[in-house]
């Protein structure tokens, strides 16, 4: 059962493990439903920021904490816990930062489908590179008054700062992950920035039959959402080494035996369709830890559902062309009818499983985001709201 086309960055096929921030290598198969192919939130407020890289729509909120994700401007009677901006104005905020990336490195980092260049990373994702440094020195600034105050004892070292990454299938979300792991890298503050996705922890083909999942395969249900917790709790609590499964597009499934091995980082980005929900009650009733309780800052990546859908199948048709002619892709079989058929086929798989997926487990979540970057019909950022501190 196929229900998301796999991720690629260098449009030959989409990456094949759990995500180490690299792109993909081309061994394709269709994503898992989950994208093409996941204590507190840090409250501080940034600094003023002194480090500088190395070379080398949301629309406003509908008053009830949720921005809309429609195009219409806020009247200015309307309260809401989001800054309203739009690309221009956000692009203005950048300061100066230089941008580090060449024009081939922003190609390999792009997934299959998106429209990713320069002048869009200079215009939105530079200037997210600065807020998140602030965030990260303002962070640290905190830990130096939570250690002045507990005393030398009981001073605390360091822990990751983590940033989740949501949206629905197709929309872009791998792309912007790896986009700001590639420009976090570049500040001499948190040179050490890991990419984990959310499709690690589904759980194994097997073990989704048996469950009578494979057709919900990217819902919350098909994830084993203790053991990614656990994962980024971890991580959190800043054990010098924490291993995730390997999941390969290729074959659909994890990797038998592998593991992805996390070694302290500066920075942990968590990419996933379901990060940002809260956690379930337990069969006891009690109020459990999710996984967004562990994120620092967060993203949601925005666009319409029929924008979504059109770049879902566009990104079909070209894996068909590509990955899927490897014989040893699960989505092989597609290659093998005619291409009427086959997009058919992944319009169902869209009506059926992801925008069902997106409108009741995902879009919601939407209001918990730190920063919601809404999207154009043309894939191009067209506004940014940010929450209010």
């Amino acid at each position: 059962m196929i229900t998301s086309p796999p991720r690629s960055s260098n449009g030959e096929g989409p990456r094949d493990g759990a995500g180490t921030g690299g792109p993909g290598n081309g061994t394709g198969s269709p994503g898992n439903g989950t994208s093409p192919g996941s204590p507190g939130n840090s409250t501080a407020s940034p600094g003023n920021g002194s480090g500088t890289p190395r070379n080398g729509t949301a629309s406003p909120g509908n008053g009830s904490g949720t921005p809309r994700s429609g195009t219409g401007h806020r009247r200015p009677s309307e309260a809401t816990p989001y800054v309203d901006l739009t690309r221009a104005e956000w692009s203005d905020l950048r300061d100066k930062t230089p941008l580090p990336l060449t024009a081939d490195e922003v190609e390999r980092l792009r997934g299959l489908g998106d429209v990713i260049d320069l002048d869009e990373v200079r215009d939105v994702y530079l200037p997210l590179s600065r807020l998140l440094n602030l965030y990260v020195q303002a962070t640290s600034g905190l830990r130096g008054a939570l250690n002045t105050f507990l005393g030398e004892s009981a001073e605390q070292r360091g822990t990751p700062f983590v940033i989740g990454v949501a949206g629905s299938v197709a929309v872009g979300k791998s792309t912007v992950s790896r986009l700001l792991q590639a420009l976090l890298a570049r500040w001499p503050e948190h040179p050490r920035v890991e990419l984990v996705t959310t499709d690690a922890f589904l759980y194994p083909m097997e073990e989704l039959k048996a469950r009578g999942l494979m057709a919900r395969k990217g819902f919350p249900e098909s994830y084993d959402r203790r053991a990614l917790t656990r994962f980024v709790a971890d991580i959190k609590a800043g054990k010098e080494e924490v291993t995730a499964p390997v999941y390969s597009h290729l074959i659909y499934d994890r990797v038998p035996g592998e593991r992805l091995v996390v070694r302290r980082p500066d920075i942990l980005i968590v990419e996933g369709l379901n990060v940002l929900q809260p956690a379930l009650p337990g069969l006891d009733g009690r109020t459990r830890v999710g996984l967004a309780d562990y994120f620092d800052f967060s993203v949601y990546v925005d666009a319409r559902p029929e924008d979504i859908e059109r770049w879902y199948l566009n990104r079909f048709r070209k894996l068909r062309d590509t990955a899927f002619q490897n014989p040893s892709s699960y989505f092989q079989r597609y290659t093998q009818v005619s291409e009427d058929e086959a997009l058919d086929y992944a319009r169902t798989m869209w009506r059926t499983i992801n925008k069902v997926n997106l409108l009741e487990n995902v879009a919601p979540t939407r209001g918990r985001a730190t920063l919601v970057v809404r999207k154009g019909p043309d894939h191009k950022v067209q506004r940014l709201s940010l929450r209010k501190l």
